[in-house]
């Protein structure tokens, strides 16, 4: 639906998002080194290996011998690193690379990367529980991406992007917007297009532990739904005394 391309938020605590740049360079090298991407795709053998399956983890069916090099718990995290194709790991690169940085900024290296993990397994847990007897691996970093673009929209909605829409117009935009639209999106293939292969129920699970971990695990001082329409950043908060 669209693409983000970059966002006009400069940082307020941090000089780098190293955690950000970590977790894109890492998938890109899995996708690239382990899983084979240069094909364009992922082989089953690495799917069903590394992939999370909903029928394995709730116990509805047992994994070959040949494919349980991880455990099933451990499937949680390692989904998130693999992806189906090019236009998969670009879409959640292009994604987690505009957003997290500045969600890394709101709550700092540490609690952002476990921030990161926690989405992305909500999001795997709540697949499953819709989907409990699926024997499809689930793969791709996009319910910790959704994760991310949640907490993006708490603590910034008003900032101004730049989108690619339809991936032929480009638009500066208030976050607001795209993101809201990004979402009715999720919402409108649940319902409609729940079969066509795309986990979007895991999403969505990433989606709202975004939206609600931020509050919590965000630095003390960072405010939500703060960012003035212009897209400028508000005078820092004072600390509470």
């Amino acid at each position: 639906m669209f693409l983000p391309l970059n966002d006009e938020n400069p940082f307020e605590r941090i000089r780098h998002a190293y955690v950000t740049w970590a977790l894109v360079a890492t998938n890109v090298l899995v996708f690239l080194f382990v899983q084979g991407g240069w094909t364009g795709g992922i082989e089953a053998t690495t799917a069903f290996s590394f992939g999370t399956i909903p029928a394995v983890l709730s116990h509805m069916a047992v994994l070959p011998e040949d494919f349980r090099h991880l455990p099933p718990e451990l499937t949680l995290a390692s989904y998130m690193f693999f992806h189906g194709g090019w236009s998969h790991i670009i879409v959640n690169m292009a994604f987690l690379w505009v957003f997290g940085d500045n969600v890394e900024d709101a709550l700092g290296h540490v609690r952002y990367l476990a921030f990161y993990f926690l989405c992305g397994i909500a999001g795997a847990i709540v697949h499953t529980l819709g989907h409990p007897a699926s024997e499809v691996p689930l793969i791709g970093a996009s319910a910790a991406v959704s994760g991310v673009v949640g907490a993006y929209a708490m603590l910034h909605p008003n900032v101004r992007i730049w989108v690619l829409v339809l991936m032929r117009i480009p638009l500066r935009l208030p976050a607001i917007w795209p993101i809201g639209a990004w979402i009715v999106f999720q919402l409108w293939n649940l319902v409609a297009n729940d079969q066509d292969g795309t986990a979007w129920l895991a999403h969505l699970g990433g989606l709202i532990a975004g939206g609600l971990l931020v509050i919590p695990m965000r630095r003390r001082g960072v405010q939500l739904w703060v960012t003035t329409r212009d897209g400028t950043p508000p005078p820092p908060a004072e600390s509470p005394r």
